[in-house]
């Protein structure tokens, strides 16, 4: 076995720390939104709003994130990438106390767009320095990232689960989750890395268009984020309207769709690194549009619960891959992500509503037709992210090789 210096092993050691580091802040801010979303009820009768005032409230999370997304290139070059992490992250772990303390519709909207400005902008910081990591490592790690995102939403979801159940007052139980989680999202902070802008270094503008190469990635990312809000968010009630399904099975649907993305995420990174970027997302736009024609056409809820599972495993990697890819698509990562993150958001803000809407004017069978066919977008749009793919040789095979021989 060839010697590693000591330079190499500890440039190793900084880039696992890194890893893990990163991983850590991607499971925090997963569980941020899990307490969140357990909570919503309580939230709703608190502030005295009606299922339309509170599905208006709901939007805000999003124009908020699309709102502050932008700033978040400026605050990296200002601070420094740890310290603008650290600060972000803090600043969405703390919002998570502001929606239950709103008394009317008024300071719900108020408070859910500070709420998705914080997500919005920490967002963006923690997936610029998992592209670093990746980029170092050259081997793929942002699809395992997004996996440990939804495993914090599942732990933040299963813990509000517990709250709501014991009759807990939402407001003592996201006091206390926050506290929690910033503290531990402060600890993570600590390992991951320091990027720093050079001197001489235009900072970016605070508000800025998106590159015209993150337009092109978003518009893949939109196609799996559209997919995939319109199977949370409509799968139960396709299973329960369309195919008389019990509600006890309609909701089952919604669960193991969410359970194959988390799993899918966690296992994707060795499928891209084994067959790369490409071909990763033309296969999964190919088993996402097999699952929306098993959907559209089945005649009982069990096949359509695979063409949801399907859906589910095709989408998986899509936007961990658009973040990768536009962190390396041009010379100033962080804006490229914020764009592709814009456009995500925004898919994910108008699915349901224009799923709904389609559904009112034709059929449920007819808009799970269109995810069908933004689904086969994923097989025809799989090209323009090939930037995501690194080539051996990169910057990072040398510490790859080097983590090899060391048993990294």
């Amino acid at each position: 076995m060839t010697t590693t210096s000591t330079a190499t092993v500890f440039g190793i050691q900084e880039v696992r720390r890194a890893r893990y580091a990163i991983a850590a802040v991607f499971t925090v801010h997963g569980a941020v939104t899990g307490s969140f979303a357990t909570r919503v009820p309580w939230i709703q009768d608190h502030a005295g709003v009606s299922a339309g005032q509170l599905g208006l409230a709901l939007a805000f999370p999003a124009i908020g994130a699309s709102v502050a997304m932008p700033l978040a290139g400026a605050v990296s070059h200002r601070f420094g990438a740890r310290t603008a992490l650290r600060g972000l992250l803090s600043l969405w772990t703390l919002a998570l106390i502001l929606p239950a303390l709103a008394p009317n519709l008024l300071t719900l909207c108020a408070a859910l767009f500070v709420y998705g400005a914080a997500a919005g902008v920490s967002d963006v910081a923690m997936n610029a320095l998992g592209v670093e990591v990746e980029n170092r490592l050259d081997k793929s790690i942002m699809s395992g990232l997004h996996g440990m995102w939804s495993v914090g939403a599942l732990l933040g979801s299963a813990a509000g689960t517990v709250a709501a159940h014991a009759g807990a007052d939402a407001r003592l139980h996201h006091v206390m989750a926050s506290v929690v989680l910033t503290l531990l999202g402060l600890i993570a902070c600590q390992w991951v890395f320091d990027l720093r802008s050079e001197p001489d270094e235009e900072p970016p503008p605070r508000f800025a268009l998106p590159p015209r190469s993150a337009l092109i990635i978003g518009a893949v990312g939109f196609c799996a984020v559209f997919a995939e809000g319109a199977s949370l968010d409509w799968s139960a009630v396709y299973l329960r309207d369309t195919l008389d399904s019990s509600a006890g099975l309609a909701a089952v649907a919604t669960t193991a769709f969410a359970l194959t993305m988390a799993v899918a995420r966690i296992a994707g990174d060795r499928v891209v690194d084994r067959f790369g970027a490409v071909r990763t997302v033309r296969a999964g736009g190919v088993l996402a549009t097999v699952g929306g024609v098993l959907v559209v056409t089945a005649p009982h809820a069990a096949l359509a619960m695979c063409g949801f599972g399907l859906m589910g495993l095709g989408i998986a990697v899509v936007v961990p891959l658009a973040f990768a890819a536009a962190g390396r698509s041009g010379p100033k990562p962080a804006q490229a992500i914020a764009g592709v993150a814009t456009i995500t958001y925004t898919s994910g803000l108008i699915a349901p509503s224009a799923i709904g809407s389609l559904a009112e004017a034709t059929s449920l069978v007819v808009s799970f037709g269109l995810v069908s066919v933004l689904a086969f977008g994923l097989v025809l749009g799989a090209g323009v992210l090939r930037a995501g793919d690194r080539k051996p040789g990169s910057r990072g095979a040398a510490v790859r090789d080097a983590a090899a021989e060391s048993g990294a």
